[in-house]
Formats: structure tokens, sequence, C-alpha cells
């Protein structure tokens, strides 16, 4: 409909039947459609290039403040630990995550032990596994990676490319919707003054 409307632009402007009207719904889609190709992308491009911003320097602080830390399974935990791996994680490490009870050191050298959650299949007690902590030597989640923060950037951008289409084609259409309306208002007067003398003699018509 827009881009039909712009087509038209053209042809309606030597048109001698063509509305006044005709020509401002034409317009309005050409303006549309300029903000849809143009300041859209610009937007989307936008939102993406600050989440991004935003997002890589979460990682680089939680790379600075986790590290991946070698523990001792203790023994099997009853549960699930609350510091288990975001689920893409697991995915990507495949199957399920067993949760065990485990000795480590924290970054000062102070012993901690609780309950953790490791994708390994070898959790028998002595087994050595790997673990995430923050600075204080507590479990932590995986810290985010570049370039998941970067995909997550992307969906953010053409998210906000994608909602700023759909804001400028619903105010098209309600601008369109608005001149329909006070066209038929405009032709309900003019037959109202009209229509009381519609088919007399000598009335002109």
């Amino acid at each position: 409909m827009t881009v039909r409307a712009v087509l038209g632009i053209r042809r309606w402007r030597r048109n001698p039947v063509c509305r006044a009207t005709d020509r401002h719904e034409a317009w309005v889609a050409l303006v549309a459609l300029s903000l849809m190709l143009l300041a859209a992308p610009a937007l989307g491009w936008k939102a993406g290039a600050l989440t991004d911003e935003a997002l890589q320097r979460t990682v680089r602080a939680q790379h600075d403040q986790r590290r991946l830390t070698t523990a001792v399974v203790v023994r099997p935990a009853t549960g699930t630990s609350r510091f288990a791996q975001d689920p893409e994680t697991a995915v990507t490490e495949g199957s399920m995550r067993t949760s065990v009870v485990a000795d480590w050191l924290a970054p000062d050298g102070t012993a901690r032990t609780g309950t953790v959650s490791t994708a390994s299949t070898h959790t028998a007690p002595g087994a050595r596994i790997r673990i995430w902590t923050n600075d204080r030597g507590h479990p932590s989640m995986r810290p985010m990676d570049t370039s998941t923060a970067h995909t997550h950037a992307a969906l953010a951008g053409i998210g906000a490319a994608l909602l700023a289409g759909g804001l400028t084609e619903a105010a098209r259409r309600l601008v369109v919707w608005r001149m329909t309306q006070r066209r038929y208002a405009r032709l309900d007067r003019a037959w109202a003054e009209v229509g009381p003398d519609w088919g007399r003699t000598g009335t002109g018509s």
C-alpha cells in the first residue's frame, strides 16, 4: 500500500480527477517509506552499537572479577546448585549438569567448601573439576563471552529497527485514517447542503 501510494505521486500530479487528499496520502506514504528505509536502520544500528558497548563493558568486568578454579569433589550433593551455568552454556557443553560438594581455594588462598554445578562426567569423590568463582572465592556464574555479547547486541539492533519500522507504519495508517475520516465528514456536509434540493426542477441538478 505504501509503495503504491508513493509510485502514484507523479501520476496524480497531472491527473484532473486527483483529489488533494490523494496527494497528501501519497506524501505521507513517501515520508513513512523514507523513515523505514533510512531512519529505522540507522536507529537499529545505533541501538545495537550502544548495546554492544555496554555488554562489552560487562564482559570485561565479569572476566576481571571471575576466575576459573580447580575444585576437588567431596561428595554428591542433593538438589540443584544456584550457581549452575547459564542454559546456553549447558547446551553447548552438552548433557545435564550435576551438583556436588567440592573444596577449592579462594584467590587469597583461603580454603572454601560449597555446592557447585558441573558438566563433568567424573564426579566421584576426589575428582577434579573446573568451576568459576568471584574475586572473593565464592562460586559464580560463567562470565559472558565476547561473541555472545555481539549476538545479543545484534539482536537488540534488529529489534529496534523492526520496532521503529512498525511504529512508523502504524503512524502512517493513523494519519491516513484521520485524513479519510475528515474527507468523509466534508462529503457528508456537502451532501447535507445539496441533498434536500436533489432532483428538484430549476435547482440545476
